[in-house]
């Protein structure tokens, strides 16, 4: 039985103030989840995180992780403009360049970023057009010696990431170059509930930092380790334990770093899933209920509220049913949204308590790659998000879309004459 951190009657007020569907994030369960973190590595002078953008970039969750001694890793113009205006400037930002423009380089070195390069190409394009920074990260792709996962690919399919060989050569470049400060960047996995891949990508990168340090005569600032710690989305699946990842990277650590006289290293993760997920909540009503050849049970929410399930094989959200937790669940249902796609269902074949139109659904574990993955197919809008704050208040922290944002960016000046 998953948590849920309101009652009955304080989620039918705030439906009440707000309709459904909308998301709710519990900011209690956030802060402790990130204060976790950081205290499983405070064996490591300079650990930080950089929380993943990409996975909520609501600007209230970005400043709240702010406080707690996190940075931001930016991936586009817009995230980094976003972290601007969260006050995460210079090396508070992780930008890691993926087929990245011009502008969108200038700006990073603008914020004064660390430029974390996707492609060895970069640096003279960077060196062509912008200008060089005093310090530059290289994201690694080890290609088959790795296994990836369903979500982020094999790593000798993905598009990211330098080759080994890649590697040295543009580290020499750099080095050539002028270029006096590094680190070293791998993120080869999504939603890994192991904890001994990350202790593995680790240890893979500290022997990549003895190699490349010997061969081409550079030292490392850090090493970031990336992110894709999973949660257990599903029932019986258990929580990733930091406390194991921190201890056996620890271990290699001062058996590759330390041993080699290479420390003191920085340790950086981009975390995005692992802090926010579990503390997000779709809250939806059922609609309608169809029987053809199967039931489907039609809430108000769709893809453009979250669209994992639709397109992530095998993604799973736990499903409760506000005021039928005690029930039996004893009815398989195709829980479904309103769009014209089949794809369009949160469940498949889910033994849940018979449902019946009114019914208040909470969608658990949609904190990270939610709201954020939403989309205006068939016209549908974006939901609000609410943050439950520590005192037990509700925030709007932002609105629901309406029919005038869909139409704001068309023109329709003139068309009665087209």
């Amino acid at each position: 039985m998953l948590k849920f951190p309101l009652n009955k009657n304080k989620l039918e007020q705030i439906i009440k103030d707000y309709p459904t569907p909308f998301y709710l994030y519990d900011e209690t369960g956030i802060q402790e989840n990130a204060q976790k973190l950081n205290t499983s590595f405070t064996w490591n002078d300079g650990f930080k995180e950089y929380f993943a953008v990409k996975a909520n970039p609501n600007p209230y969750l970005l400043k709240l992780l702010k406080h707690q001694g996190f940075g931001m890793d930016c991936s586009s113009l817009a995230e980094l403009v976003l972290a601007e205006k969260c006050d995460v400037v210079g090396e508070e930002i992780m930008f890691s360049s993926n087929n990245t423009p011009v502008e969108e380089f200038a700006k990073a070195i603008e914020l004064g970023a660390i430029i974390n390069l996707d492609d060895i190409s970069h640096l003279d394009f960077l060196k062509q057009h912008i200008g060089l920074p005093e310090l530059i990260c290289f994201r690694y792709n080890p290609g088959s010696l790795r296994t990836g996962s369903s979500i982020i690919g094999h790593p000798e399919e993905a598009k990211f990431g330098f080759t080994r060989d890649q590697l040295f050569v543009g580290y020499h470049l750099a080095k050539n170059y002028g270029i006096k400060r590094f680190g070293i960047h791998a993120m080869i996995a999504s939603n890994e509930l192991d904890p001994n891949y990350f202790i593995e990508t680790a240890e893979m990168l500290f022997k990549l930092v003895e190699e490349i340090s010997l061969t081409v005569g550079i030292e490392f600032e850090f090493v970031n380790i990336g992110g894709g710690i999973g949660i257990p989305y599903r029932p019986g699946e258990k929580t990733v334990d930091l406390d194991i990842i921190s201890e056996g990277i620890k271990e290699k650590y001062k058996s590759h770093i330390e041993k080699n006289g290479l420390a003191p290293i920085k340790m950086y993760m981009e975390c995005g899933r692992v802090i926010t997920g579990p503390y997000g909540y779709l809250i939806s009503k059922v609609q309608h209920i169809k029987k053809t050849y199967k039931k489907f049970a039609g809430l108000d929410a769709c893809m453009t509220n979250l669209m994992r399930p639709g397109i992530y094989k095998d993604a799973y959200h736990h499903i409760s049913v506000l005021d039928k937790e005690d029930l039996t669940n004893n009815t398989l249902y195709d829980v479904t949204g309103s769009l014209c796609e089949n794809n369009d269902k949160f469940a498949i074949d889910r033994k849940l308590p018979q449902l019946d139109p009114g019914d208040i659904v909470i969608i658990h574990d949609v904190g990270a790659h939610g709201h954020t993955m939403g989309f205006n197919y068939n016209g549908k809008l974006r939901s609000a998000e609410l943050l439950l704050r520590e005192n037990g208040e509700i925030m709007e922290i932002r609105r629901a879309e309406t029919i005038d944002d869909y139409f704001a960016t068309l023109n329709f000046a003139g068309l009665d004459q087209f």
